[in-house]
């Protein structure tokens, strides 16, 4: 069974991205606690890059920057999907 995850308001979680989610419990229980529009905003940063090696490495800045507690990613202008 898999573990239900959260996930934004327009955008669905992505399996890279859900998966990075799941393999950090201190960067999941932030994700969880943001509000779904904040989950938007970090779907859409992470998926907005153009190549695989910038999505990766967004990942894991995501995961990072969730597990010091950031609830939105930073200096960027947001998603445009909304």
């Amino acid at each position: 069974m898999s573990k239900e995850i959260s996930t934004g308001t327009i955008h669905k979680l992505p399996a890279d991205f859900r998966k990075a989610l799941i393999s950090s419990p201190a960067a999941l229980n932030v994700w969880e606690d943001v509000t779904p529009l904040a989950r938007n905003e970090w779907i859409c940063w992470v998926t907005s890059g153009k190549k695989e090696e910038t999505r990766n490495i967004r990942i894991e800045k995501a995961l990072s920057k969730l597990k010091g507690g950031m609830r939105r990613p930073c200096c960027w202008a947001g998603c445009t999907h909304r």
